[in-house]
């Protein structure tokens, strides 16, 4: 039953309307600002982590972006701004919980927000802000995690995080390309942890699901990723035998503190 399942490609976003002269010189100028400010709250939480003002700031900041980036039609940065501004949220809720470089993050944020809307980076305290990566990285062996997800800001997200705590992972943006490379992987006695996205092109996460389940039964573990957040739509994967749901937009501190639950490290 679960091989004839299908999902739709998602909708995509409609352009924005055309704008009237100098109005988008204007958002951009004025992204030219926030982005210092943000690189000035990223250098404060590099220093301290836990600085609870630097945190709200940062909450607040990310959701302007998340709202107004797609008005304009930085569709990428909205959803960019999205996952941030969840990790964030969840930040300022554990203020003291520093389980990660906070401020390392927040620069690498910047430097994303900076590369999608086609300005400079602002400068920090240091030398050493995070650089967007123009690759997909992949493991040389098994990897401990596969990411299958075709929006590029997210999936950078994810990609940063696991980095940042030592994983081998693996990473494909098409449905096709992911499942033809799970197919073919020798893991040995290893089962990685695959993130899948529900919505890919070429082929749906649903379909790639029951493909492995067919030819390569019990060899992935697998977590489904989606905007579809209802009680349906996860019961769905979880009575075919997904391990669990990451409703987008994923905070990064629950999604790799999962991915320990599930892999260790």
């Amino acid at each position: 039953m679960f091989a004839d399942w299908t999902s739709a490609p998602p909708p995509q976003p409609p352009p924005p309307p055309e704008l009237p002269p100098g109005l988008l010189e204007e958002y951009l100028q004025g992204m030219r600002e926030q982005l210092g400010v943000l690189a000035e709250l990223a250098d404060r939480l590099a220093a301290a982590g836990n600085d609870r003002e630097a945190l709200d700031a940062l909450r607040r900041e990310t959701h302007k972006i998340h709202g107004s980036a797609g008005s304009y039609g930085f569709w990428g940065v909205s959803r960019l701004a999205a996952g941030m501004e969840a990790t964030v949220k969840d930040w300022a809720a554990r203020p003291d919980e520093v389980d990660a470089d906070r401020g390392s993050l927040a620069r690498w944020f910047v430097a994303r927000l900076a590369d999608g809307l086609k300005l400079e980076v602002p400068s920090t305290s240091d030398d050493h802000r995070p650089r967007a990566s123009r690759t997909q990285p992949t493991s040389a062996g098994v990897p401990d995690v596969v990411v299958v997800e075709d929006d590029p800001a997210l999936a950078e997200l994810l990609e940063y995080g696991l980095r940042s705590r030592g994983y081998d992972f693996a990473s494909f943006r098409n449905g096709r390309e992911a499942l033809d490379h799970l197919l073919a992987l020798d893991t040995g006695q290893r089962h990685p942890l695959l993130l899948l996205d529900v919505d890919l092109p070429a082929l749906d996460g649903y379909s790639i699901f029951a493909a492995l389940q067919r030819d390569r039964p019990g060899v992935y573990r697998v977590v489904f990723t989606t905007v579809h957040g209802d009680e349906s739509e996860q019961l769905r994967g979880l009575e075919a035998g997904a391990l669990d749901y990451l409703v987008k937009p994923i905070s990064l501190r629950v999604a790799l503190e999962k991915v320990r639950r599930w892999v260790g490290k």
